[in-house]
């Protein structure tokens, strides 16, 4: 890409996403608050040609999709379900939600590497979207470094800013982890309710550094900045409009 591209990741807007009129209306909503692009993710039952056609239609590219490990597996169909995209970039939602130990992650990194290898072939490059639970340490690193470590280079790591700050990380220092390994980045904010909760939040509007965050996705080589909430006190419409406002005004475009 010549640019990096604010994008909407869609999984904000999933309970507008059920069939395929809710997502024309959706994506057109999208664009006309001033996004170029979406993550295709939790969209509703609908054939991908058609989807393609909805977001050609609204002028929305594809940065990247949500996918299982399953789809990944089967080359043909991951190769021409993003070819329909125009998408170089697939990602899973995480692993480890069952609490497994350093042995599991580390077979999981040696599955991923035989699923990332022959999607490589065809230029489809597969990632990993954090939560906050691979911050968990075993010994002097922390799960989600296992992974960085022992994944392929072609491997590449979506670093969620929220969840990184969530499990007690430097949103910061994980994108600098990754450099040259980050296309895609997920933007959310992070505030301390006054009943002491941790919430997500728009971004711009939390505690989060973002000139160091934003200086860092530079000198990562972000493509993608990929603004989610996956819930919140406004409006998901309105939260998205919000964090696009504030990331224009702190200079990205």
């Amino acid at each position: 890409m010549a640019k990096s591209v604010i994008g909407a990741q869609m999984y904000t807007l999933r309970d507008h996403l059920k069939t395929p009129p809710d997502m024309v209306k959706t994506c057109k909503r999208v664009k006309q608050m001033g996004y170029d692009a979406v993550q295709v993710s939790a969209f509703g039952p609908i054939e991908v040609v058609e989807l393609a056609k909805i977001l050609d239609g609204e002028g929305l590219a594809c940065a990247a999709t949500h996918v299982g490990l399953d789809m990944m597996k089967d080359v043909t169909k991951c190769v021409d379900y993003h070819a329909a995209l125009k998408c170089r970039y697939a990602a899973i939602g995480g692993f480890g939600w069952n609490n497994p130990g350093a042995p599991e992650y580390l077979a999981f990194a040696q599955e991923y590497n035989a699923a990332a290898a022959p999607l490589a072939k065809h230029a489809l490059q597969i990632g990993y979207h954090n939560h906050s639970h691979e911050l968990v340490r075993f010994g002097n690193k922390t799960a989600l470094e296992l992974l960085i470590e022992n994944t392929s280079k072609s491997v590449w790591f979506e670093i969620d800013t929220f969840w990184i700050a969530h499990g007690g990380g430097d949103p910061a220092a994980y994108i600098e982890k990754v450099a040259r390994r980050i296309p895609c980045v997920h933007f959310k904010d992070f505030v301390m309710g006054p009943d002491r909760a941790q919430k997500m939040t728009e971004v711009g509007s939390g505690n989060l550094n973002w000139p160091r965050i934003l200086e860092a996705c530079k000198k990562a080589g972000v493509e993608w900045y990929l603004v989610e909430r996956d819930s919140g006190e406004l409006d998901p419409f309105d939260s998205l409009k919000v964090s696009l406002d504030n990331l224009r005004a702190m200079g990205l475009h």
